[in-house]
Order: C-alpha cells, then sequence, then structure tokens
C-alpha cells in the first residue's frame, strides 16, 4: 500500500476579491497576475517600495477570488500592507477561514484516488471538495480545506510536520521568519529561478529595484540549501565561513528545521553567490555543527 502522510502546516491565506481585484494585486506583487487561473498556482513576492520583501507566496485562485499562501509573519506583514492601500480599489481583502496541509506521497495515485483528480496534464491547482489541492511536485502537495472539512480519510495526520518542512527546504522553497522581513530583495531568495518575477508586466511596488538587480547585475546574495549533522536541537541565525585559519560571517539563516530522528539540521541561507560549493561552514551560536551546501534543485542563471 501507497504510504501517504499529512502535516498541518503554519500557513496563513490572505483572500483577496472585488471588482478590481487582479489589476490592484498585479501592481503590488512581483507576478503577472493575468497568469494566475483556476489551473496553477505561482509564486511572487510582495516587495516595500525599496524593493525588500515583505512576503513569498503562492498564488492561486479558488471560487472568484486570489489566494496568497505565505508563512504566518509573512502573510500578517502583507495582509497589513495589502489593506493600506487597498482602500483606494474596489477589492476586499482579509484572512481566509483556512488549514494548510502539506502531503508527502510514495506514489501521486494516492492524491487521486483521494480526491478524484487528474494529475496528468500540465495543471498544478485543482478545485476538490472544500477546497484547493496544489501540486508542487510528483510527491509533494499542499491541501488548503475550508468549511472546518480536514482531509481525506484514506490519508494519515502526523503530529511532526518536520518532514514536509525538510522537504520544502530540500525543494529551495523560500520562506521568511519575522526576523528577516524587509531585509532581502526577491532574487537573494532564488525567487526569479521559481519563476516568481515577472520582468515584463507593468509597474508595482518595489520594481524599480528588482529590475536594477537583474539588469545592472547588482545583486551579489543568493539562497543555499546547508545541512550538518547536531545531537541535539538547534535554533541558528548565522553561518560562518572559514577562510584559512579565520572564521568569518557566511550568510543568514532564513529557514530551518531539526530532524529528531536523523539529527540532521537543514536551513535555508542567503550568502553571497559566489560562495563556493565545497566551503567550510558551520553554525555560528552551535560551532560544533559543520554545514555543507547541498545541491539546488534549479538554475540561477538567468532565462
Amino acid at each position: 500500500m501507497s504510504i501517504a502522510r499529512a502535516f498541518k502546516l503554519p500557513l496563513r491565506i490572505i483572500r483577496i476579491s472585488g471588482q478590481d481585484k487582479l489589476s490592484y494585486l498585479h501592481g503590488q506583487v512581483t507576478q503577472d497576475i493575468n497568469l494566475i487561473k483556476d489551473d496553477n498556482f505561482m509564486w511572487s513576492g510582495h516587495c516595500s517600495p525599496k524593493g525588500k520583501l515583505w512576503a513569498v507566496s503562492r498564488i492561486t485562485r479558488f471560487e472568484d477570488e486570489y489566494l496568497m499562501i505565505a508563512s504566518e509573519a509573512e502573510a500578517e506583514t502583507s495582509l497589513r500592507e495589502l489593506k493600506k492601500y487597498g482602500v483606494f480599489a474596489k477589492v476586499e481583502i482579509d484572512f481566509a477561514e483556512c488549514e494548510a496541509y502539506g502531503l508527502l506521497v510514495e506514489d501521486s495515485q494516492t492524491i487521486k484516488d483521494a480526491f478524484d483528480v487528474n494529475l496528468d496534464t500540465n495543471a498544478t491547482a485543482f478545485d476538490v471538495e472544500n477546497g484547493k489541492l496544489l501540486k508542487l511536485d510528483a510527491h509533494r502537495f499542499i491541501l488548503l480545506s475550508f468549511n472546518n472539512a480536514g482531509i481525506p480519510a484514506s490519508l494519515s495526520l502526523e503530529a511532526d510536520s518536520t518532514p514536509f518542512i525538510t522537504s520544502s527546504i530540500l525543494a529551495g522553497e523560500p520562506a521568511l521568519s519575522s526576523e528577516h522581513l524587509d531585509e532581502f530583495v526577491p532574487q537573494m531568495v532564488n525567487l526569479q529561478a521559481l519563476d516568481g518575477i515577472s520582468f515584463k508586466k507593468g509597474c508595482y511596488t518595489g520594481q524599480e529595484t528588482v529590475a536594477r538587480m537583474r539588469y545592472l547585475g547588482k545583486n551579489k546574495r543568493a539562497m543555499y540549501i546547508v545541512s550538518g549533522s547536531a545531537s541535539q536541537h538547534i535554533e541558528e541565525t548565522d553561518i560562518e565561513l572559514q577562510i584559512e585559519d579565520n572564521w568569518r560571517r557566511g550568510g543568514k539563516i532564513i529557514h530551518q528545521t531539526f530532524d529528531g530522528n536523523t539529527n540532521q539540521f537543514y536551513a535555508l541561507a542567503v550568502m553571497p553567490n559566489d560562495t563556493p560549493a565545497h566551503a567550510t561552514l558551520r553554525a555560528k551560536n552551535s560551532p560544533e555543527v559543520d554545514l555543507t551546501i547541498q545541491p539546488l534543485p534549479y538554475s540561477l542563471e538567468d532565462n
């Protein structure tokens, strides 16, 4: 029998509705909202006027509304800023009454059977009973569950979400903690590699900075996947890089998890984009934990 596991995720969902929802959201985020349909989701960034990220989110459509899915800290900041300027447009913006679940499956047939969806298409989003299903890849899904519907009985709900968070980190999917909001431009967390930035759309908040990073080569940082063995749970803020006999600041950790079953620490770290793949790294506050850079599942080269 194929294994299918579900995990409650610490995500919040912002709903944007109303007559001007498309034009308003289009002018606020890095993604071309015209490309968002009922059968897909796309990554996007929501920036300050200086081009620094308030949030990285996945955006999809559901019941004639746009849904922005992000971490709690990111969603709270995005909601505040969207509502601030939304008073000048015919839009309604608020949190959706919705629960988010991460799904890990060995065989996608499990998802087909549980939700009665056809995964053999290019679609990445599906309307299902009382919710929306997002296909991240063949083995990872996110379920947005409305009306307290929960998950299908055929899926097993687990208390510890570490396996799903680990899979997101190893997929190079950015998420910002509250300490790092309004700190990085989108390219510093590899949003362009996830097709989360449109360089052809019209103006949006922070566009000048984002464009300058691309066309003038101003960006000097990128997001890396790092991991290492640790004897116990650690919470880290910074990475140190060894240069000859000295240790110097190597980067900032923006998202992390610890697997107590394998004693492995996984993190996403923003570091100089010329950091060599074989660099000797360690956790700053737990210097006994050596870290190695793992390969990204996508290219950082400009298309």
